[in-house]
């Protein structure tokens, strides 16, 4: 029987991915080192070719049961991530102050508005189709109608820092329409990444519609870029020497490739938007 004398081994924790709501090890079996200073700080795995051909697979065959969702449904799937994290605050707090160098109180401020920007976005899921839909004026008796669509699968490279914010900015407005996302994170600090992943498997959002891997971005980039199923790319967390590179890549499939300065706005949903247009003749 255990006493408060007896010592213990600490249980230490092992990063995996996030592909298909499950946390596999890279199928190389490649981790890579993180650290703080010369402080040593964790392996995470090293997301091979292999892998993210994987989480293309889930995300493409999660996405139409995710774009058929009503809007409320995922409004309420959506806030409750933003739950979930809140719930969690200590521990995201703790891997901010470890691998961003920060004060307690300026990663707590990150976690904070990462969980306002994940309900701000939220709120958008059932107001995308009225906001930027239209009913169009046409010279005959007809109805004719502009429905904004998800785009489909969407890769994100996520900023470097802030490891969680920078993350949440980029995913949030790729989800709330209905797209799909494969996520590289932040390689400089992944924990907060791999830990979200943890809010996600836990938040009724259904595998296969967010993958989170990480890994070396100059390695899975180009891959991304030209992989020929996926429809969209946000590459904000990518050094602005190598993307245009990424975009002549992406041009093969006709990917329609962003990239941001700016945080919350609603043009960060309309950049993974299409628009249908409907015609329907007025019955007499």
């Amino acid at each position: 029987m255990a006493t408060a004398k007896t010592p213990r081994i600490d249980v230490m924790k092992t990063y995996k991915l996030f592909i298909n709501g499950q946390f596999p090890r890279s199928e190389s079996g490649r981790v890579y080192e993180v650290k703080s200073g010369t402080t040593f700080i964790a392996n995470p795995s090293q997301a091979s070719r292999k892998d993210l051909r994987d989480a293309v697979v889930a995300a493409r065959a999660a996405q139409p049961g995710w774009a058929k969702a009503t809007a409320y449904n995922r409004g309420q799937i959506l806030y409750r991530i933003a739950e979930v994290l809140e719930g969690r605050t200590a521990q995201f707090v703790e891997e901010i102050c470890l691998l961003e160098k920060v004060t307690p109180a300026q990663a707590k401020l990150q976690v904070g508005t990462s969980i306002d920007r994940w309900v701000w976005y939220a709120g958008w899921a059932d107001k995308i189709a009225s906001v930027f839909g239209a009913t169009n004026p046409v010279a005959g008796p007809y109805y004719n109608f502009t429905i904004p669509e998800p785009m489909g699968v969407v890769g994100i490279l996520a900023p470097e820092k802030p490891s969680l914010l920078g993350l949440i900015d980029s995913l949030a407005p790729v989800l709330v329409s209905g797209n799909s996302a494969v996520l590289v994170a932040s390689q400089s600090a992944p924990l907060p990444a791999i830990s979200f992943s943890e809010v996600l498997a836990t938040s009724d959002l259904p595998a296969g519609v967010c993958n989170i891997l990480t890994g070396f971005k100059d390695e899975l980039a180009p891959w991304m870029a030209s992989h020929m199923d996926i429809n969209a790319m946000d590459i904000s967390g990518i050094a602005a020497k190598s993307q245009p590179a990424l975009r002549v890549a992406g041009a093969h499939n006709l990917k329609r490739i962003s990239s941001f300065t700016s945080v919350a706005t609603p043009e960060r949903i309309t950049a993974f938007l299409e628009a249908k247009t409907v015609w329907h003749p007025i019955g007499v």
